[in-house]
């Protein structure tokens, strides 16, 4: 439900307008059925939307600056093969903690590398799900929106693409907005994300398959490409090789693995990662810890996902704290400085540390390199987490 305090802001706001001659009015339904993709689908039923050529979507905590259409809908009016025009993300907290640094790494080199690239080679990119306009028409046509996934807005962006839409992606166009900055809703966040496209591929394989308005190229991409690799092969590749596999191999001596593996291919990415955030350039090795930790949830709900598991529906909405609880948070922090350790115990992470830590002291022991260094310092990033001793603490009690 919507805080009192917020439903008189936004009432106040569109009063406020309105008594301007704009025609605008806030909407809210009673219940949560179908989470995000039901609240869309409940708010595209008005009658007033008949009217409406495009709609722009955004999350609670995106703040669009005021020319945000004028510099949107142009791409739009002159190309009616464009569906979509998204935006991208700016973060407003990315200094909040070091969680909130590499996030903004790993979401600034999504969009500098798959979304500009989808855009410029396929005119296809996923959805983000907010910071984005969609012509009204083509949404329809795509089937409007499904609540048969956690991930609505992918969902909608392949069904139109199936329809032979196009996408646009406007890298100049900012939208400010929030990460988690928790570890809890981080965790939240990233199982939705990694659970949603691998259960989607499950879904649509067939119906991608099976279609007749675009080409066998295109449904190699979005097959293959789009959902096999970047949304299923990569989470469980880097969490068992980087942390199973790679910790195993100095327990067994006759095994080698290639330096292409171990070094080129991983130093190529997180270079190309460091040229969407130079500012972080001197924080890339904790990035490469943080994602060889945050591989394993990802890991986990990849598979519920393509297993439809226990929790593959599962919608928990991610907590932002925002800058007004922030400082509330601060001054219970004063009389309250830690919340209780148990609360913030994740033992996952704490098996998976032990493991690597003892593989790290067995190289350390008989190994001949120093490959020890490594293990214990991704031994550490578990363990870390494991505590959680990670991202914004929230005193309890």
């Amino acid at each position: 439900m919507i805080p009192q305090i917020q439903l008189e802001l936004v009432n106040a706001e569109c009063d406020k307008w309105a008594r301007k001659g704009i025609n605008i009015m806030s909407e809210i339904r009673d219940n949560r059925i179908g989470y995000k993709a039901g609240a869309l689908k409940a708010g595209m039923m008005h009658n007033y939307v008949k009217q409406c050529e495009f709609v722009a979507i955004f999350d609670a905590d995106f703040q669009p600056d005021p020319d945000f259409l004028a510099r949107t809908i142009p791409f739009l009016t002159h190309n009616r093969e464009i569906s979509l025009v998204q935006c991208r993300w700016k973060f407003v907290n990315a200094n909040e903690c070091l969680m909130t640094r590499m996030q903004e790494m790993s979401l600034n080199y999504h969009f500098l590398a798959e979304q500009e690239s989808g855009s410029s080679i396929h005119a296809f990119f996923g959805f983000n799900g907010t910071a984005g306009v969609w012509r009204i028409a083509a949404l329809n046509e795509a089937g409007g929106w499904k609540d048969r996934t956690t991930v609505e807005d992918m969902d909608l962006a392949v069904r139109a693409c199936l329809h032979g839409w196009k996408f646009v992606y406007v890298h100049s166009v900012e939208v400010k907005n929030e990460l988690p900055s928790t570890f809890k809703a981080y965790r939240f966040q990233q199982h939705r994300w990694s659970c949603g496209p691998a259960n989607l591929w499950r879904k649509m394989t067939m119906e991608i398959l099976q279609n007749k308005k675009v080409s066998a190229w295109k449904k190699l991409y979005l097959i293959y490409n789009f959902f096999f690799i970047r949304k299923i092969v990569v989470h469980i590749f880097t969490f068992v090789f980087y942390c199973l596999i790679l910790p195993t191999t100095v327990l067994f001596p006759e095994l080698e693995v290639p330096k292409w593996a171990t070094v080129y291919v991983p130093s190529t990415i997180t270079l190309l990662n460091a040229l969407a955030t130079p500012r972080s350039l001197h924080l890339l090795v904790f990035w490469i810890l943080f994602e060889n930790v945050m591989s394993m949830h990802r890991t986990k709900a990849t598979f519920i996902g393509l297993l439809e598991a226990g929790r593959v529906n599962e919608w928990v909405v991610t907590e932002k704290l925002g800058d007004t609880l922030k400082s509330k948070l601060i001054a219970k922090a004063t009389t309250k400085l830690y919340t209780r350790f148990g609360q913030r115990i994740n033992w996952r992470e704490l098996v998976v540390g032990l493991y690597i830590f003892i593989c790290g002291c067995y190289d350390f022991a008989y190994g001949g390199s120093y490959f020890y260094v490594y293990l214990f310092l991704q031994a550490c990033a578990f363990f870390v987490a494991g505590v959680g001793y990670i991202g914004t603490i929230v005193p309890t009690g």
